[in-house]
């Protein structure tokens, strides 16, 4: 169960790092789905690019320190919800399936983790 783990992890951890860096670079279809269509304001999208980084290395270091491993994952979990939310709070249905893969990831890895332990 712990292989399943690993490979989860640095897949969640390589997903949440694309996005963060999707965001950075102000990739012109991530920037209009968030900032026009769920209305975030643009000012903050190097939060979320930081919040997606500190969850990635938080889940990777958590292989080693359970606690650490344990946050970082509900972390990822309470943010790509939130993604979701976002999204279907103005009815976007398209949009919401963008977060939807990082969301049953975050999941995995939070189970697993937490049975791991």
């Amino acid at each position: 169960m712990f292989i399943a783990l690993v490979v989860l992890t640095v897949l969640l951890a390589l997903v949440s790092v694309n996005s963060a860096v999707m965001k950075l670079r102000r990739n012109e279809r991530v920037v209009t789905s968030i900032t026009g269509t769920v209305g975030f304001p643009e000012r903050y999208l190097g939060l979320l690019a930081a919040l997606e980084i500190a969850g990635a290395v938080g889940i990777v270091v958590g292989l080693w320190v359970v606690p650490l491993g344990i946050a970082a994952a509900v972390g990822l979990t309470l943010y790509f919800l939130g993604a979701i939310i976002g999204h279907l709070r103005v009815r976007d249905t398209q949009g919401v399936t963008m977060p939807l893969v990082p969301l049953i990831l975050s999941v995995a890895v939070l189970v697993l983790r937490v049975v791991t332990a």
